[in-house]
């Protein structure tokens, strides 16, 4: 007789990656903190009850920057497993903060080593980076190096968990001039076709004689 889906859920949990206790403490705290976050609609008073919570003393928080949009940190020793805590993350944000079904992520690496290696590894069915993601997003998961961002469908946007691996020097730069990434590109103009040319968040760029 054959498994019922439930069972197949229940056998597929069993196989993934455990968390370690560290771990799970890491990601239990960025739930409360990221669920106080959006129903407080107050990221200082949110990051001081997380603080609060594990007995650490208050410190500032720094919004770098990013307003009341929630920026936080994990601390974890070398070696701890910050990339597969990074794919626990994605599920704990698109549940607890963003109430999103299929979240769009940007994940940055410091070095195109990393990139290639984090890239090959999502992209592994399987892998423990990426069976996170499969199991929390019903396989719907579209990994991409940033090379490939051109790739997106309009029908990807909300069907499908994007995550996009890029490093910090891919963006941080100030003429983008020289950077594919920031390139024109015709693949996207799909995305914007139904909006109206006023559109307020739209801009226009002159082109050059």
């Amino acid at each position: 007789m054959k498994p019922t889906e439930s069972e197949l859920n229940r056998t597929f949990e069993f196989t993934m990656l455990t968390l370690k206790g560290y771990q799970q403490r890491a990601i239990d705290t960025l739930d409360s903190f990221l669920s106080k976050a959006r129903d407080q609609r107050n990221v200082t008073d949110a990051y001081a009850e997380a603080l609060q919570a594990q007995g650490l003393p208050t410190l500032v928080y720094r919004d770098y920057g990013f307003a009341n949009v929630p920026y936080v940190c994990f601390r974890i020793p070398t070696g701890g497993g910050k990339t597969l805590l990074a794919s626990h993350a994605i599920v704990t944000a698109a549940k607890s903060y963003l109430d999103a079904d299929f979240p769009i992520t940007l994940w940055l690496v410091p070095s195109n080593t990393i990139r290639q290696q984090t890239v090959d590894a999502l992209k592994k069915p399987g892998h423990p980076y990426r069976e996170k993601l499969d199991f929390a997003f019903n396989h719907q998961v579209l990994v991409l190096d940033i090379d490939e961002v051109t790739q997106i469908r309009p029908q990807d946007i909300g069907q499908k968990a994007i995550v996009v691996v890029s490093t910090l020097a891919n963006l941080r730069v100030n003429d983008t001039s020289g950077r594919k990434v920031y390139a024109y590109h015709e693949n996207f103009e799909p995305h914007f076709a139904k909006l109206p040319a006023n559109h307020p968040h739209l801009g226009r760029l002159k082109k050059s004689q």
